[in-house]
């Protein structure tokens, strides 16, 4: 079975961040959606808020786990098997930093390797901040998340 590991802090998950797993899940036999429990970043929603809805946005494309983690992205996936770090592009900007990454990651488990996943065009402009920011502000985010996700954080933000 080959196992990747599609990380990030899913705060909130957007439509982008399906169509990557929904990519990936085509690619690999399992996917595990890892979620980073701290990332130096103030989440909106807490972890476990996190988990179930990434778990009601992502929980029916098969194949797909959704966890947290805590340690270093590479020893988690040492630690479930994983040989492969799925990443996302949505913009030439994104590249340097996920290369910078990338790189880290290679040096540190050679052994792991990372994939760039481009969403769809409709999504590549869709970002968890972005999204946080307009529903912040009021703006309706029901183009760019689940419904669950959008009702969420309008409950929380709104």
């Amino acid at each position: 079975m080959t196992t990747a590991i599609y990380p990030g802090t899913f705060d909130p998950v957007t439509n982008g961040h399906s169509d990557l797993v929904s990519r990936a899940a085509r690619l690999f036999d399992h996917v595990i959606v890892a979620i980073a429990t701290g990332s130096g970043k103030a989440p909106v929603f807490p972890l476990d808020e996190r988990l179930a809805l990434a778990r009601t946005v992502l929980g029916a494309i098969p194949g797909v786990e959704v966890c947290s983690f805590d340690t270093l992205l590479v020893d988690f996936a040492r630690s479930r098997g994983a040989r492969v770090i799925v990443r996302g592009l949505r913009a030439v900007s994104d590249f340097e930093y996920e290369f910078q990454l990338a790189s880290m990651n290679r040096h540190l488990a050679p052994e792991v390797e990372t994939l760039f996943l481009t969403p769809a065009e409709e999504y590549a402009y869709i970002s968890s901040s972005l999204v946080r920011e307009i529903a912040a502000l009021g703006g309706d985010v029901a183009p760019f998340v689940h419904p669950e996700v959008a009702a969420a954080l309008k409950r929380r933000l709104g």
